[in-house]
């Protein structure tokens, strides 16, 4: 929240151009994977439009990526949780007949080639395959973290978001994160599936419940994220970031914009794909305040910059910036910054306005009494909002 108030969250805007979604699917595109089902539910709307406008594959070699909504196939009950949707839709199993299922969260910032992983997953003989990925131990409480074998692949204990998960044994101050990326073998995902929809204690999860009963089972292995080669990608250390709170969402912008970025968006052999739009080319002008001066930052389509200085940001397409200072933020679509406004650690979502002379960034308890304030400092302005400075 805010960016979330009107849309799902694997539909909110990220780096200048794309969605969320657009990165796990680019993934699974790039990969040769193209019978692709995004379920929905809460506020799809935007998300369902993105989908229908920009992923049109070609029908006359069967591929498709299409949004399957909620729709009650197993009782007067919407989704009561991610196990619960695939379960609900076993129909889309019965009509493709696969051998492998791939389920991969569609709200965080990667490139993976998931071929790769199917091969170790067929290998390995396993009944699900889970990415894995270092991540710092005090970040343990937001992942499922896994235990593995040190001998081999295989999954010992799965622990969901637990602050006291076992560290790695080489590395004491990390654990294995799963990334919420999972391969199935099809019979697996059918009998694990159908066995938790009549489990009334769980909570019908992939992460909190199906893992670790496979894992019960012994028939939970790990991908070693790490080991995934991308083409054309240099100097990048297999960047994953779930963006799923308003600081993470802040520093993977923050990340892109960096001289030698984390992650880069420009990989032409692994491209990330999303609509194309028909707007104008940026443009950076001189203006009565002064010469524009712009570093470390992104600058979409349709931008116009006029006697602004703009550092460490990214401004989405349509964005005007006339005699103003933007400072480490993130501009969504038809945000327009007035002369004389200044916006400092900020993330500004669609359509908003700042007044000339206004300032947001520069006191928090100024802040506070208008806009969300995120731990870590950011201002987040929500879609549309109306800024009255004398209130």
């Amino acid at each position: 929240m805010p960016l979330t108030t009107e849309r799902a969250k694997p539909a909110v805007p990220f780096g200048a151009k794309y969605r969320l979604i657009d990165f796990a699917v680019s993934n699974l595109v790039n990969g040769g994977f193209r019978h692709i089902v995004v379920l929905t539910q809460y506020k799809s709307h935007s998300l369902d439009v993105h989908i229908s406008l920009t992923w049109q594959l070609s029908t006359l070699l069967g591929n498709y990526v299409t949004t399957v909504p909620a729709q009650m196939r197993r009782g007067e009950r919407w989704f009561t949780g991610s196990a619960d949707a695939l379960y609900q839709n076993f129909n889309l199993l019965d009509d493709e007949q696969p051998e492998h299922v791939i389920v991969f969260g569609a709200d965080h910032i990667y490139r993976l080639d998931p071929r790769q992983m199917l091969n170790y997953h067929i290998e390995q003989g396993a009944g699900v395959t889970v990415a894995g990925i270092r991540v710092p131990a005090e970040e343990a409480f937001q992942f499922g973290v896994i235990e593995k074998d040190p001998e081999g692949s295989k999954i010992l204990a799965f622990h969901e978001k637990n602050p006291d998960a076992p560290r790695l044994h080489d590395a004491p101050d990390q654990v294995l994160a799963s990334m919420g990326n999972y391969i199935f073998s099809a019979d697996v995902f059918r009998e694990v599936m159908a066995e938790d929809a009549k489990d009334e204690n769980s909570s019908h999860d992939v992460g909190g419940d199906i893992i670790p009963k496979l894992v019960a089972q012994g028939k939970a292995h790990v991908y070693d994220y790490t080991t995934n080669v991308i083409p054309g990608e240099t100097g990048e250390d297999h960047y994953w970031r779930d963006v799923g709170t308003l600081d993470s969402y802040f520093d993977a912008h923050m990340d892109l914009v960096a001289p030698w970025p984390k992650f880069s968006l420009y990989n032409e052999e692994w491209p990330i794909f999303t609509r194309g739009m028909t707007e104008p080319p940026a443009k950076v002008a001189d203006g009565p305040g002064g010469k524009s001066d712009i570093s470390n930052s992104i600058l979409s389509s349709g931008v116009i910059v006029s006697g602004s200085q703009v550092t460490e940001s990214v401004l989405s397409g349509g964005v005007s910036v006339t005699g103003a200072q933007v400072n480490q933020s993130v501009l969504l679509s038809g945000v327009k910054v007035e002369a004389g406004a200044k916006l400092r650690r900020c993330i500004i979502d669609k359509n908003v306005t700042i007044p000339a002379g206004f300032e947001i960034g520069y006191n928090r308890e100024e802040d506070e009494k208008r806009f969300t304030v995120s731990p870590g400092g950011v201002v987040a302005v929500g879609k549309g909002t109306v800024i009255n400075p004398d209130q």
